[in-house]
């Protein structure tokens, strides 16, 4: 067994440049060069350009950067979504995304068959998560309202029972992307010591989070992106250094 969970190997991603449709008068007065621009690569750009990176089992990796730099690519790559357009990613466990809870809910059904239903989505078998539900639904503390449909939730109680169903999945591999921030003060407190247990405990992370602070508090190693490209890479305190540092230079 390899000693990597994930593993990213000279990794490109290049996407379309979609522009405007031109008008039939554009079109017309400047016919010539949109026939010469078709086929062009500047009709493309890389959201990741040869990006080599590897993280150990139970791991916790931080991934830092502006808007741009390529950190929802690299996470839909984790995912599996997308596939890279040159290189190879290699994900060697079951992945548990905790990226936009409750994105299988259906509103029309109740808490506790949303509850069945994402679980099944997020890897289980209807078993498992019935045998689950009531540590399920405790966690979430929504047991009075867990047999009515969803759509009569608050948003901070969808989060609530979509991240409890989500850390209930004995998850290997876990991708997080600025969820720590879920229901009250009180279930922020626990969701985010839940969290850290399950790091400590060795489940390999990726974290993508704008705090700055959060990365330097729970992360082993922490990457920073830009444009795709990895700017530093190293000890959470010394790569959230210099990014502040970069970042306040640009104000």
């Amino acid at each position: 067994m390899s000693e990597f969970a994930i593993d990213f190997d000279h990794v490109w991603k290049k996407y379309p440049l979609l522009k405007d449709r031109p008008g039939f008068k554009e079109f017309f007065l400047n016919f010539h060069r949109f026939i010469k621009e078709r086929g062009e690569e500047n009709r493309h750009f890389y959201a990741l350009k040869d990006l080599t990176f590897k993280v150990k089992r139970g791991e916790c990796v931080g991934i830092i950067g502006k808007n741009g730099a390529g950190k929802s690519t690299l996470l839909s790559l984790t995912l599996g979504t997308i596939l890279p357009s040159k290189g190879s990613v290699r994900i060697a466990d079951r992945v548990t995304p905790l990226l936009e809870l409750g994105g299988g809910f259906h509103p029309d059904l109740t808490g506790r068959e949303n509850v069945l239903l994402n679980g099944v989505l997020l890897g289980l078998t209807k078993e498992d998560v019935t045998k689950e539900m009531s540590s399920i639904i405790d966690y979430s503390e929504l047991s009075e309202f867990a047999d009515v449909p969803v759509r009569t939730y608050s948003s901070g109680m969808y989060l609530r029972l979509a991240f409890s169903v989500a850390i209930h999945t004995d998850p290997k591999i876990l991708i997080i992307d600025e969820i720590l921030s879920v229901g009250d003060e009180g279930f922020q407190k626990k969701s985010k010591g839940t969290m850290l247990n399950l790091i400590k405990g060795g489940v390999t992370t990726i974290l993508v989070s704008h705090n700055l602070q959060v990365v330097q508090e729970i992360c082993t190693r922490a990457l920073w992106l830009d444009h795709g490209v990895v700017i530093a890479e190293g000890e959470p305190e010394s790569v959230v250094g210099n990014y502040r540092r970069e970042v306040l230079r640009m104000v």
